[in-house]
């Protein structure tokens, strides 16, 4: 099954932003578009400002003024619904109901021909309840598009449960000939993106929550160690807080509230109060005119060891070695295999990566939050206990400002920030793959485009090796037994498999 052929019309209902963008792809990839809207005068209206968009193109010498002129006379706002009786693809925008959409594709049915590809844009509903109202939901699937369409190239074709495969194929090859990357998935709560996401923001939430660090720090932790483009809470007053919970909320319900998809009360508290984010001057942070953004928590000066001794193997964070010896300081080599791959200091303290064990268990142990790339971080973030000696501490806080780091000092929890993040995005992904969502491919290229994730999941974890996402959460789930952490029966699989039987992710 290929893509529509170019002179086939294309309908989008609902002239919205999203529905403009979606209109404005189809149409400069060579379609005919049709717009139509229930409100009277508002599919010309949307009609125009799709026109003034091309106008821009052209001004930014993305668009030729042929190109766009033929463009503008492919456009065609619709006044009724049986306008769109010719059109091969129907691409619905609407108000996300369920009893609104299946209205709309129950009229569609008996207005478009029997082969018509009809399509839902929805980021929050099923797409199979929705393709349940008609007659032949074997035509029906979901084109997910994200926000501006125009620019962002990720579009998750959505399977309902009775959608046809050749129906699935064909929209998957018309978004790629729209010069979109399309991913396959099945109908699942959140497709791959909403659904993988929910811990980049959970687990931000939580760490809040356990008053052990302030939104800046953690999110200029998940920035400069992890490498992420925006921390979760930036990232939510710019979504919008009551968007993002609903799309949470959404998730949880349709898991029938299962324990990993639990929503945050702080968020909840928060739209509560009508503190939306950015569209209303105030979220996490303060967007009133002239507010000052806060700064994160930044450990001051404080000087090095004078040596480390490495024992065990380091793992994710073997790099450190060669940086320390980089700046100066000398690593002696030992093997200690009762205590475990640390960093030990002059002080007697310890230097673990995070585990997803406490501090408070061990005498002065000092954990270090996992980073994208050590050497190009720009900081570091340390977890110590109420007992851990101020000595050990200071030396910790040391050692990576010596390596060029800033350093931000969290409370004692377990998995930290950034590692506790990576492993639940791990652990997802591979439960989304055994249950049938998607190809570990598919889900890496959705996180990467769709939310500008600095590595997909499966690249995250081929990277840090087969069980560490699994031995992370399996500490976690010993000290926090609400089910949460609980690693996935898939992710048990993976890490206890070996190489030579499965892939190396």
């Amino acid at each position: 099954m290929t893509a529509l052929d170019l002179s086939s019309p294309v309908a989008v209902v609902g002239t919205g932003t999203m529905g403009q963008g979606i209109a404005q792809v189809a149409l400069v990839a060579g379609h005919p578009v049709r717009l139509y809207d229930t409100l009277p005068g508002r599919a010309g209206e949307a009609a125009d400002a799709i026109g003034a968009r091309l106008d821009r193109l052209v001004e930014k010498e993305r668009l030729s003024d042929a190109d766009r002129d033929a463009a503008r006379a492919r456009l065609l706002p619709a006044e009724d619904l049986p306008e769109l009786a010719d059109c091969a693809l129907v691409v619905e925008a609407v108000l996300e109901r369920l009893d609104v959409k299946q209205d709309l594709f129950r009229a569609l049915e008996g207005i478009v021909a029997d082969d018509c590809l009809l399509a839902t844009n929805t980021s929050s509903l099923s797409v199979t309840a929705i393709g349940g109202a008609l007659r032949n939901p074997g035509r029906f699937v979901g084109l997910h598009f994200f926000n501006p369409a125009p620019l962002l190239p990720l579009v998750e074709v959505v399977s309902g449960f009775a959608t046809d495969v050749s129906s699935a194929t064909r929209a998957y090859e018309t978004a790629r000939a729209w010069g979109k990357t399309p991913v396959a998935c099945a109908d699942t709560p959140g497709f791959i993106v909403n659904r993988i996401a929910r811990p980049f923001y959970a687990e931000a939430f939580a760490v809040h929550e356990a008053q052990v660090a302030d939104p800046a720090t953690i999110d200029a932790v998940l920035r400069e160690s992890g490498g992420f483009r925006m921390g979760a809470f930036e990232l939510t007053d710019l979504i919008g807080q009551d968007v993002n919970e609903s799309v949470t909320q959404s998730v949880w319900q349709s898991f029938f509230q299962d324990v990993r998809f639990t929503p945050s009360l702080a968020q909840r508290r928060l739209v509560e109060s009508g503190r939306l984010g950015r569209k209303t001057g105030h979220g996490w942070y303060d967007h009133g005119e002239g507010a000052e953004r806060p700064e994160p928590d930044t450990a001051d000066k404080r000087q090095p060891p004078a040596y480390v001794v490495a024992e065990g193997d380091m793992g994710p964070a073997s790099e450190l070695l060669e940086l320390i010896r980089e700046a100066g300081i000398p690593v002696r080599d030992e093997s200690d295999d009762d205590q475990g791959a640390c960093l030990l200091l002059p002080s007697g303290g310890r230097l673990v990566l995070a585990d997803g064990q406490t501090a408070v268990e061990y005498r002065d142990f000092v954990y270090f939050d996992l980073a994208l790339d050590y050497r190009t971080a720009g900081r570091i973030a340390l977890s110590a206990s109420q007992d851990t000696s101020p000595q050990v501490l200071a030396e910790a806080i040391g050692l990576f400002q010596a390596l060029g780091k800033r350093v931000s000092v969290i409370g004692d929890v377990p998995g930290m920030i950034v590692a506790r993040t990576v492993a639940r995005i791990i652990d997802l992904a591979h439960d989304a793959v055994a249950k049938g969502v998607a190809t570990e491919e598919d889900i890496d290229t959705a996180m990467r485009l769709g939310v500008n994730y600095p590595l997909g999941p499966f690249e995250w974890s081929r990277r840090l090796g087969r069980s560490w996402a699994y031995v992370l959460l399996d500490d976690l789930h010993r000290r926090d037994p609400s089910g949460r952490y609980a690693p996935s029966l898939a992710l048990y699989r993976h890490a206890h498999a070996s190489d030579s039987r499965e892939g190396t992710s």
